[in-house]
């Protein structure tokens, strides 16, 4: 993971952003449950989603964790329809 901490420092840098600020592990998590359970090109725009969430004031573990939840049921809400 160390070519990801220079990586995200790198750009926190450009963009003001701490790598204290940067939830890594809920996004890579989020982003997986997205492109594994919705569609692949969903997950960069929900973590896209999630960062104008977040920067709305949303708590990053609990933005999270909802858009994970809908993901894994996903499936189960496309076959009810």
């Amino acid at each position: 993971m160390r070519e990801m901490d220079d990586w995200l420092a790198a750009v926190g840098a450009e963009l003001g952003v701490r790598p204290e600020e940067i939830p890594t592990g809920e996004l890579l998590d989020v982003a997986r449950d997205v492109a594994h359970n919705v569609l692949r090109p969903g997950a960069p725009v929900t973590a896209y989603l999630m960062g104008l969430a977040v920067g709305r004031g949303a708590d990053p573990a609990g933005a999270a964790a909802k858009i994970s939840a809908l993901a894994l049921s996903w499936g189960d809400r496309k076959d009810q329809s």
